[in-house]
């Protein structure tokens, strides 16, 4: 996997905000494999730590029965944050979208292709495919206060 320190971003008129492009956007989500994911089962907003790899401009993870992914069943719409912190630059990156529980044995062959490993050694047996509806990013160049004009 490429690291996301090797890529950089070009902030017109040295901005120190960059709003990313989609491609700009998939181009790190596609070097990182960790971020935040958001459900919303019956209301109450729940936020997980989980590892996902892209296929096709989505982002697919293993998980167990629990909390996760019952939220996930309960209520399709999910929010995924993923971000890097660098010495001299950050960047983050949101992705909106509808969870997919992979149950066909072509799906889960598929996902299985991504060798995608748990962090913790669980069972981890549910393969759920993140389609997404929205994707969005900021790219931060890191620097020194600025002064105040008076």
């Amino acid at each position: 996997m490429a690291d996301s320190r090797h890529l950089m971003f070009d902030h017109p008129d040295d901005e120190p905000v960059l709003v990313l492009d989609e491609d700009q956007a998939w181009q790190l989500l596609e070097r990182t494999s960790h971020g935040r994911l958001v459900v919303v089962p019956g209301g109450r907003v729940e936020i997980f730590p989980f590892n996902f790899a892209v296929q096709d401009r989505t982002l697919v993870m293993r998980t167990a029965p629990g909390n996760k992914l019952a939220g996930m069943v309960i209520n399709e719409s999910v929010v995924v944050e993923a971000d890097g912190i660098l010495e001299d630059q950050a960047w983050s990156v949101v992705l909106r979208g509808q969870a997919q529980l992979l149950e066909s044995d072509a799906e889960v062959a598929r996902a299985e292709e991504l060798n995608l490993k748990p962090w913790v050694p669980t069972m981890k047996d549910h393969y759920v495919r993140i389609v997404p509806e929205e994707v969005s990013g900021r790219h931060f160049a890191f620097g020194e206060h600025p002064e105040r004009e008076y």
